[in-house]
């Protein structure tokens, strides 16, 4: 498989995959083997893809996506602005749904300039972790990996090199032992 980079072409496939996509979904709730299995297959796939994605290129999560901001996340980051905390919050954030959380209060993110976060080293740990690929427990959090798929092209080919290796392989597998 080629990797697909352009986003234009991401958003309109997974557009058109969307169903299949969730039904993918629920083929890894439901698979029964080690979930360290499928957690190696997305970390293995995460460091090849990711290592041929420039996300400077794209930066379409800080126009689309609005991470969760704790209170570590607002007090680096408004350090990092030379703002005091009660005037960072006060221009740019809004609570979010959970206690202790906020969001920036617009999107794209306003400290997006030219693609690259002009608070760089002091980004929230949402931001530090997106696509969320490289951590534990992959099929615990598959809504917002499904969702994420039209905006991100590291997760868009993660989980098509994914259904590939699993999904369309176990299907080929099963065709090739049914009696002719």
């Amino acid at each position: 498989m080629k990797l697909v980079t352009d986003l234009a072409r991401i958003t309109r496939i997974a557009k058109e995959k969307e169903e299949q996509n969730w039904r993918f979904r629920s083929f890894l709730k439901a698979y029964d083997g080690p979930v360290r299995e499928i957690d190696t297959l997305v970390h293995s796939l995460y460091q090849r893809i990711s290592s041929e994605i420039d996300c400077k290129q794209c930066a379409n999560c800080c126009r689309k996506i609005q991470p969760v901001l704790n209170q570590k996340d607002i007090r680096a980051f408004s350090k990092g602005l030379g703002v005091s905390v009660d005037e960072f919050k006060t221009r740019h954030l809004v609570r979010g749904e959970n206690a202790g959380a906020s969001r920036f209060n617009e999107l794209p993110c306003p400290f997006l300039k030219e693609n690259l976060c002009t608070n760089y080293e002091g980004r929230p740990q949402d931001c530090r972790s997106f696509p969320h690929l490289h951590k534990r427990d992959f099929t615990t959090r598959l809504w917002n990996v499904v969702e994420n798929c039209s905006l991100c092209p590291i997760v868009f080919n993660v989980y098509e090199y994914l259904k590939n290796e699993l999904w369309h392989d176990m299907r080929r597998r099963s065709a090739s032992m049914r009696p002719s």
